[in-house]
């Protein structure tokens, strides 16, 4: 049923929710995860200046230790596991990502790191919902 399944991240215990879950899918179904973190270029502006450019750096760097994370949880699971830091929308981000992949799956988060509206979805996970030409699972 699934071969590939993307998994969106920011590091918020919904997200964390969403990577248990996707990897359960994986060990069933025998797929491969793809996990990816996305740097919010449009809250800072691509690098011009140095203070924006040690911001994005450390948002990067966060991003690929997260990352790395959910490899070693692949690894102890015996799943296979891609990853990628990138820059932009993350709405596009993941839309665009499980078209290259041809991801059968994608598992996200209810709600991200904002929590602003306790017990509604947040604002990635609903453009994800609506944009995508994939089925989505919201944790």
């Amino acid at each position: 049923m699934y071969e590939t399944i993307l998994i969106p991240t920011d590091g918020s215990d919904s997200a964390d929710s969403a990577v248990e879950h996707a990897f359960e899918l994986a060990k069933r179904y025998d797929a491969s995860v793809h996990a990816m973190y996305c740097v919010e270029t449009h809250r800072y502006g691509e690098p011009a200046l140095s203070s924006t450019e040690l911001v994005l750096d450390r948002l990067e760097d966060a991003g690929a230790e997260l990352l790395q994370g959910i490899h070693e949880q692949a690894d102890d699971h015996g799943i296979q596991c891609t990853s990628n830091v990138c820059h932009g929308r993350p709405w596009d981000e993941v839309r665009e990502k499980a078209g290259d992949l041809d991801a059968d799956l994608v598992v996200i988060g209810f709600q991200g790191q904002s929590r602003s509206l306790p017990g509604k979805i947040g604002s990635v996970a609903e453009r994800v919902l609506r944009t995508s030409d994939r089925p989505v699972l919201t944790v």
